[in-house]
């Protein structure tokens, strides 16, 4: 039997009720339709915070968030929009627009204080301890509705749900990419904000390709069918040139000495010293809430392929941290990777890739591909965040020098074990020349990255000790 999840593809009727992060071959993980870029005229009030918010606006001069203000403004401006809501609750793509715009104003207006502090070159401090009613009744309800938690999120509205095309003809090309919201420097394009964003709609502009290839390689390990299998490998493989090609631009895009002067704002409440309690929702509940930020790690794509290649995480409390987040992804994209998961298991993907050196040697460079990934995540994370900020926690709540290793080190450790099952392998993918020398190549950088790994997190592990103990002291 095949894999029966329903993919929509570029004739797939759509409709105002498509939920936007419906899985498709044509747009991948990113929404189905473009995201609205204005909402509704009764929702005049909350796009007029907005425009007003950032940091820099778009004529240069300072906003709302530049000078502590927003705060004091929402409470004069902001009326209670919940009934609003319940008018536009049959059109998922307005609703997810709302839901993208409350959560902006949300995580400025607890954050604001934060970003304040950082700016004197304080740590972060406290954020509000409450949120505002008129901003937590109608995050609430519109969050439920539209499928996510009452929080900023990574696809929903951070990234993938916040950007319009300049010129709708040219499509998803990078340079046609315009934000909709942002905190750091209004509608600039060339902002790091704005290439933070765009870099990531860029790669998963590329995962069509990644879903069809899974799906076949998936199929063909269920029905036993070796080609089919080995096709859908090689396009996994294309796709995954890609997404990395992609990623590699954001060291351009988005500078790490600029990553920071928007990063306070996409911090969550889950394991933030900002929020030691949580946060209260007034009009909803007097108990705290707790959610985790945004963060690319939230992202569908690497994921997809953890699933299907069955590489196995280590049973520890940083494993947990990436089950956690899988709570933080647009719904059909987690039944979809649950899906994948499970028939995965079933066909044993990873057995059935290793009984034929070909097919083995396509496996080994698809985690080659992930292994690139996480390798680059691990590298912008010590170089955007480890070497200006002393902040133990990353922007989702996981701890900022361990938790990603963690996942890089399982799979440096599986590509050790898949090796000897190429040794046979009797043509490269992706030369037509001999295997054998490349693949010793990639071995020998794996087993390079192994150990200067370990390094690096017990090097930033100590130094990091050693600065708490001198606040401590001091």
């Amino acid at each position: 039997m095949e894999f029966s999840f329903p993919i929509l593809n570029a004739d797939s009727p759509i409709s105002p009720s498509t939920m936007p992060f419906t899985v498709s071959t044509h747009r991948g993980f990113l929404p189905v339709a473009n995201p609205p870029a204005t909402l509704p005229p009764s929702f005049a009030p909350l796009e007029s915070l907005l425009t007003r918010m950032p940091i820099v606006l778009a004529d240069g001069t300072p906003g709302l968030l530049a000078e502590g203000k927003l705060g004091e403004t929402v409470e004069k401006e902001l009326p209670d929009l919940s009934e609003e809501i319940e008018k536009y609750k049959d059109d998922a793509g307005v609703m997810n627009a709302i839901y993208r715009d409350y959560s902006f104003l949300l995580s400025a207006y607890l954050l604001e204080p934060c970003h304040l502090r950082f700016l004197k070159g304080e740590g972060y401090g406290l954020g509000r301890q409450r949120l505002l009613e008129v901003i937590a009744k109608p995050m609430v309800k519109v969050s439920e509705i539209a499928g996510f938690k009452p929080f900023m999120e990574y696809a929903g509205s951070y990234a993938l749900y916040n950007y319009r095309l300049a010129d709708p003809s040219l499509g998803l090309t990078y340079s046609n990419l315009r934000l909709v919201r942002a905190f750091e420097q209004g509608l600039n394009p060339s902002s790091s904000e704005a290439g933070f964003v765009f870099v990531h709609i860029a790669m998963v502009s590329h995962s069509g390709l990644l879903i069809s290839g899974a799906v076949q390689a998936l199929n063909g390990a269920l029905t036993s069918d070796r080609p089919r299998f080995d096709a859908g490998m090689k396009d996994l493989l294309e796709a995954l040139k890609e997404i990395n090609g992609v990623m590699d631009t954001m060291w351009g895009k988005s500078k790490p000495n600029g990553y920071n002067t928007f990063r306070t704002f996409i911090f969550g409440i889950t394991s933030q010293s900002m929020f030691p309690e949580g946060v209260v929702y007034e009009g909803v509940s007097e108990e705290p809430m707790a959610f985790r930020g945004e963060s690319g790690a939230n992202d569908s794509m690497i994921p997809l392929c953890d699933n299907l290649l069955q590489i196995p995480m280590p049973d520890t409390p940083l494993t947990e941290i990436l089950q956690d987040f899988r709570q933080y992804r647009p719904g059909n994209h987690r039944e979809f990777l649950q899906a994948v998961k499970d028939q995965s298991e079933k066909a044993s993907v990873r057995q059935f890739s290793l009984e034929d050196a070909d097919s083995a040697e396509l496996y080994l460079r698809a985690l080659d591909y992930v292994r690139e990934f996480r390798w680059r995540h691990w590298c912008f994370t010590r170089e955007y965040i480890l070497k200006f900020s002393k902040h133990p926690t990353a922007t989702g709540g996981s701890p900022i020098v361990t938790w990603l290793p963690n996942q890089l080190q399982a799979v440096l450790a599986l590509m050790i074990q898949v090796e000897p099952y190429c040794a046979n392998a009797s043509v490269n993918p992706s030369t037509n020349g001999p295997a054998i020398k490349d693949i010793q190549e990639i071995m020998a950088l794996v087993k390079s990255q192994q150990v200067t790994l370990s390094k690096e997190v017990a090097k930033y592990t100590a130094e990091r000790a050693s600065s708490a103990a001198s606040v401590r002291t001091s």
